[in-house]
C-alpha cells in the first residue's frame, strides 16, 4: 500500500496508466538563423495556445479558467523575448527550454498566483518543444480500459479533459490540497490522491485500488477489498437520491449551497438540489481581459448567472484579484509577497472605479432578475474595511453586504466586524494558509494546511462566536465544507451554511441528517481538544455515527 493525501473522495479500481516524464532534449547546435528559429518557436507556442483555447471553449468553471490562463502563458511576449535572448548560443528547442526554466524560477520567487502557474508553464513549454522536435505530445496516454492515472504532477490541460468513464482515479507524487489536480478531480468526481511518494515506481497495467478519502493506494486488491468498495459505492448512490434542505436529525437548519465560477456552473447548480449559492467567483470576466469589462457586459453576464436560481439566494464575491492574480488593466506593480499584498478589497480601495462598476452591474442584474443577491468582499482584515465596503454596497442599491473571513484578524474581531455588516463567510483555504503561515502552493506543507489543524478550528470558532454575539450568519465556502465529517464539526462550531461543489452536497446532507445539533457540538469539542490534525480527525471519526464512517 502507498499512502498519500486524499484530495477528492470516493474509491475505484483500475489499471495503472503512467504519465511519462518528458524525454531529454536531443543535442542541438546553436541557431544559425535566430530570426527564423524565433519565428518557429512563436509558431509552436501559438499552436499550443490555440489548442488550449479550443479545449477551454469545451469546458466551464475553474477548468475553463485554468486552461485559458495556460493559453495566456503561451502567448506571453516576455517568454518569446527570453527565447530570443538564448538563440545566439542555443538551438530553438534548447532556447525555449531555457526560457521556460528561467520563467519558472521567477514564478517560484514571486509565489502566490505565479507559483500556482508553474505547472501550466512547464506543460506549455513541453508541448511547444514536442511540436518543434516532431515528437508526440506529452500528457496522459491513450486509455482503453478503466485506469488510475499516475504522474509526478498533472497540468490542468490534462486533468480537465479526462473522461471519468476511463480515468477512475488520479494519483500524483507532487501537488497539494489546493492544487489544480485536487480542484479539478473533485469537480469531476474522480477520486484523487496527491503527495503519494513512490507511486511512479509501479508498473503500467498493474491493478490497483484507490481511496480518495483515506489517501490509500492498494496494489493488486483482493476480493474482500473489492467487495467493500462496491458496497460503499452502492450506498453512496442511494444517498445521492435524497433531497431537501440541510438539517440535523433534530431539525437544526444548515443551508447547503453551491460554489460557482461562471454561467455554465450556475446552470448546473441551478438545476441541482441546493438552497442557493454560497460563493460566486466573479473573476471570470476580468482575469483574461485587456480592459475592464463594462457595466453593461457585467450586468448581462451576472443576470445569466442569477436566473437559474429563481428566489434562492446568491452570494457574490467581488473581484478577488490583485498582486497575486494580476489584471492587465489594474497593475499595481510587483510585490515581494503577493499573498500578503494588495489583493481583493485592498486592490478595490485603490481602484474604486472597478468596485463601483461591479456593484452597479450587480444591482442592475438583481433588479432585472428579481434575485436575492448578497455581496461580500474578499481579504477583509479590519472593521474599518468592513464598514467602507458595506456602505459602498448599500449605496449601490444592494441591501445585503458581507465579508470573507480569510484573515485571522477578521476572525478574532468577528463580533466587531459583524456589527457593521450583514454576514460573513469563511474561506478556509486562505484562513488555514494565514493561520499556519504555510503557502497554499507548497505541496510539502499540506499537513500544515490541513483544515483539521486544531489552531485553524480555533480561529473558525472565534469567527462563529462573533456570529452568535451579533445574531449574524457565518457560513463556510471553502472546500472543507464538502467534507462530511468536517461539515459536522463546522455545524457544531456554529456555522449556519456550507457551500461546496455540487457533487459533494448529497453526502453532506446525509451526514447532517445522522446527527443531532448537540452531537455536532460534541464532535467540534473533540476536534478542538486534539493536539494535531491527525488526532482531530481520528477523534471525530471515532465519535461520529458508524453509518457515516462506514462509508468513508
Amino acid at each position: 500500500m502507498i499512502k498519500g493525501l486524499g484530495v477528492s473522495g470516493g474509491s475505484a479500481v483500475g489499471v495503472v496508466a503512467l504519465v511519462a516524464q518528458p524525454e531529454p532534449l536531443p543535442d542541438e547546435p546553436p541557431s544559425t538563423d535566430p530570426t527564423g528559429d524565433l519565428a518557429r518557436v512563436e509558431e509552436a507556442l501559438e499552436a499550443v495556445a490555440a489548442r488550449l483555447d479550443q479545449t477551454a471553449e469545451s469546458l466551464s468553471g475553474d477548468a475553463a479558467e485554468m486552461i485559458a490562463a495556460a493559453a495566456a502563458i503561451a502567448r506571453d511576449p516576455g517568454l518569446l523575448e527570453a527565447v530570443e535572448g538564448f538563440l545566439p548560443t542555443l538551438g530553438p528547442a534548447h532556447a525555449l527550454h531555457a526560457a521556460v526554466e528561467g520563467y519558472a524560477e521567477q514564478f517560484e520567487e514571486l509565489g502566490g498566483y505565479f507559483a500556482e502557474r508553474i505547472t501550466d508553464l512547464l506543460d506549455v513549454g513541453a508541448r511547444a518543444e514536442a511540436l518543434l522536435l516532431g515528437r508526440p505530445m506529452p500528457g496522459v496516454p491513450e486509455l482503453s480500459e478503466p485506469s488510475v492515472v499516475i504522474a509526478h504532477d498533472l497540468a490542468p490541460a490534462d486533468t480537465a479533459v479526462m473522461d471519468p468513464a476511463l480515468v477512475v482515479g488520479i494519483v500524483t507524487e507532487a501537488g497539494g490540497r489546493t492544487s489544480h489536480t485536487a480542484i479539478l478531480a473533485s469537480q469531476r468526481g474522480i477520486p484523487a490522491i496527491v503527495q503519494a511518494k513512490g507511486a511512479l515506481g509501479l508498473d503500467d497495467g498493474l491493478r490497483v485500488g484507490i481511496d480518495g478519502d483515506s489517501g490509500e493506494l492498494v496494489v493488486d486488491p483482493d476480493d474482500a477489498y473489492l467487495a467493500e468498495k462496491e458496497n460503499k459505492r452502492r450506498a453512496r448512490d442511494r444517498i445521492s437520491e435524497r433531497s431537501g434542505p440541510g438539517r440535523t436529525s433534530d431539525g437544526h437548519p444548515v443551508m447547503l449551497l453551491a460554489n460557482i465560477g461562471n454561467v455554465a456552473d450556475a446552470e448546473l447548480a441551478g438545476a441541482a438540489d441546493v438552497e442557493g449559492v454560497g460563493l460566486f467567483r466573479t473573476e471570470f470576466l476580468h482575469l483574461s481581459a485587456d480592459t475592464a469589462p463594462s457595466v453593461e457586459k457585467q450586468s448581462e453576464e451576472y443576470g445569466r448567472v442569477l436566473t437559474p436560481f429563481g428566489s434562492r439566494p446568491v452570494t457574490v464575491r467581488t473581484l478577488d484579484a490583485g498582486a497575486d492574480k494580476p489584471l492587465a488593466f489594474a497593475d499595481l506593480g510587483p510585490e515581494p509577497n503577493p499573498a500578503l499584498g494588495r489583493r481583493g478589497l485592498r486592490l478595490m480601495r485603490e481602484r474604486e472605479d472597478l468596485l463601483d462598476d461591479q456593484l452597479a452591474a450587480l444591482a442592475i442584474a438583481a433588479a432585472d432578475t428579481g434575485a436575492l443577491v448578497k455581496v461580500m468582499a474578499p481579504m477583509v482584515a479590519t472593521v474599518e474595511e468592513a464598514t467602507w465596503f458595506t456602505e459602498r454596497v448599500h449605496a449601490a442599491g444592494l441591501p445585503v453586504a458581507g465579508v470573507m473571513i480569510e484573515v485571522p484578524a477578521a476572525a478574532l474581531r468577528a463580533r466587531h466586524v459583524l456589527e457593521v455588516t450583514d454576514f460573513a463567510s469563511l474561506g478556509t483555504n486562505d484562513l488555514a494558509q494565514y493561520t499556519m503561515a504555510a503557502d497554499r502552493m507548497v505541496g510539502e506543507l499540506s499537513d500544515l494546511l490541513d483544515p483539521w489543524q486544531p489552531a485553524v478550528l480555533d480561529v473558525v470558532a472565534a469567527a462563529c462566536e462573533g456570529g452568535r454575539a451579533t445574531g449574524k450568519p457565518v457560513g463556510v465556502c471553502g472546500e472543507s465544507a464538502g467534507d462530511p465529517l468536517m461539515a459536522l464539526v463546522l455545524t457544531g462550531l456554529g456555522v449556519t451554511s456550507l457551500s461546496m461543489s455540487v457533487q459533494r452536497v448529497p453526502m453532506v446532507r446525509w451526514a447532517l441528517s445522522q446527527h443531532t445539533a448537540q452531537e455536532c457540538v460534541h464532535l467540534a469539542e473533540a476536534a478542538r481538544a486534539a493536539e494535531s490534525a491527525e488526532a482531530a480527525l481520528a477523534a471525530v471519526h471515532a465519535a461520529a455515527s458508524t453509518e457515516l464512517t462506514d462509508l468513508l
